[in-house]
């Protein structure tokens, strides 16, 4: 009896913020001005037993949840529907407070609370005549139109409400915030570093310490502590070092250090930053495994493959270059994900590294390897003319440069057989007859005898 009564008085003393116009209620309380004094107990009429409360629509009408409460605000009508609004939340929250845990009246009057929030949130946050494009510290901000995917803002760490909420993404990092949040962001857009200083941590989780970096995060310089006052302290197993909650998320990553020193490919917990600047470095070639580690190439199998398949493939290249079948059919485009396989075979990336991990870059390799061959020695008569013949044995099939069965000379590029090769020397024969020739061409003529 004593919530029957609350609630009353609380829908007798409260109208709809968002009705200007005067209601039946508001013209029969201006008539009644001279009447006598009526309570609320008396005024309000008793419901009929086992009907919910909640359902009813003048009482609806009460709280100021009737209406649309996504339609733009009218003209200078914005701040005291702001003001009401508020005032509105916080008595449904002392609502919610009174009624009994877990009751239909209490889910039907936090609803009613979350519908209030929105229309306040939609009221405080404008999306009319936002431009499309900004350019802040180097991040190029593109204005979303999705309205149905949850993001969190990167800035503030909180939910990006697509529906009522306008929001901004960098076109180059990922970088997603709300537009209230766009001046405030300090965090210069990654893809510039990756621009200008495309290179690896490749020292395994570099920690210099917590006192090295003041005790403050190392990107927003708030201050953390390991014991978590005032903020955890979350250390990047990329960089090394420790990072306030709002700048590290605990996101995953592989590390490029760990896999090339200990072939390790488990995702740990990065930053914020450093998870965009491995993501956006990825697919780049910048790992020469042949310095960094060239013992890696003794435990890993598959490496020592993929890298004998690659130097096949770029002594295919010159065959494909010089072929009007080749250029036409666009037989190179076959490695456009991995341009660095026909121009070099020491780099590198990371996904070049996950791939070999998982099997799948041997698998690929390979069938491109089989296309390209099948061109060269069967498909194309050009091609095939641009074969070698053996110059120790003079016998047996023609030769090319990438089969397994033979030799290429690294100076003149002659091929051989291998067997041929190593057997008669290890010096090129084709390579010595032209040093006899330039021999016998720049050679000093001998004194005159009868001189």
């Amino acid at each position: 009896m004593e919530y029957d009564e609350k609630l009353a008085r609380f829908r007798q003393a409260h109208l709809n913020p968002f009705n200007k116009e005067p209601g039946p209620r508001q013209h029969e309380q201006r008539a009644s001005e001279d009447a006598p004094e009526v309570t609320p107990e008396q005024a309000l009429p008793e419901l009929p037993p086992g009907e919910p409360e909640f359902c009813c629509t003048e009482r609806v009408m009460d709280l100021g949840l009737s209406e649309d409460h996504f339609s733009r605000p009218v003209g200078l009508f914005l701040a005291s529907d702001i003001q009401q609004l508020r005032q509105a939340i916080e008595e449904c929250k002392q609502v919610i407070l009174e009624l009994p845990e877990q009751s239909e009246k209490q889910k039907d009057a936090v609803v009613r609370l979350i519908h209030l929030r929105l229309k306040l949130q939609e009221l405080k946050d404008p999306n009319e005549d936002e431009p499309n494009i900004r350019v802040l510290l180097e991040h190029r901000f593109y204005k979303e139109k999705s309205k149905s995917v949850k993001q969190t803002c990167d800035k503030c760490n909180t939910i990006i409400w697509g529906l009522i909420q306008t929001w901004y993404t960098c076109t180059g990092c990922c970088y997603r915030c709300h537009s209230k949040c766009l001046n405030l962001i300090s965090k210069p857009c990654v893809r510039s570093k990756v621009s200008h200083q495309a290179e690896y941590e490749l020292n395994i989780c570099p920690e210099t310490g917590l006192d090295s970096q003041d005790y403050r995060c190392a990107e927003c310089r708030a201050p953390i502590s390991l014991r978590g006052v005032p903020s955890e302290a979350r250390q990047c197993d990329y960089t090394g070092q420790y990072y306030c909650s709002h700048c590290h998320w605990n996101d995953l990553a592989v590390i490029p250090a760990r896999v090339v020193h200990n072939w390790d490919f488990e995702p740990r917990k990065v930053s914020r930053c450093s998870m965009r600047y491995l993501a956006l470095m990825v697919s780049r070639p910048v790992l020469r495994l042949r310095e960094i580690n060239p013992l890696l190439f003794n435990y890993v199998e598959g490496l020592v493959e993929i890298r004998k398949l690659r130097q096949d493939i770029l002594l295919m290249k010159p065959y494909f270059i010089t072929c009007k079948e080749a250029m036409e059919a666009r037989l190179l485009l076959q490695l456009q994900d991995r341009q660095h396989f026909v121009e070099n075979d020491e780099m590198y990336s990371v996904q070049d590294l996950l791939d070999a991990h998982t099997g799948r870059l041997g698998c690929s390799l390979t069938e491109t390897h089989t296309l390209f061959a099948k061109h060269i020695k069967l498909d194309c008569e050009r091609c095939q003319a641009k074969g070698f013949v053996c110059e120790l044995c003079r016998e047996g099939d023609v030769l090319f440069p990438f089969d397994s069965h033979t030799s290429v000379c690294t100076d003149c590029r002659a091929v051989f057989h291998r067997d041929c090769y190593y057997d008669n020397s290890t010096t090129c024969p084709k390579c010595a007859r032209l040093t006899l020739r330039k021999q016998s061409l720049f050679q000093e003529p001998g004194p005159d005898v009868d001189a």
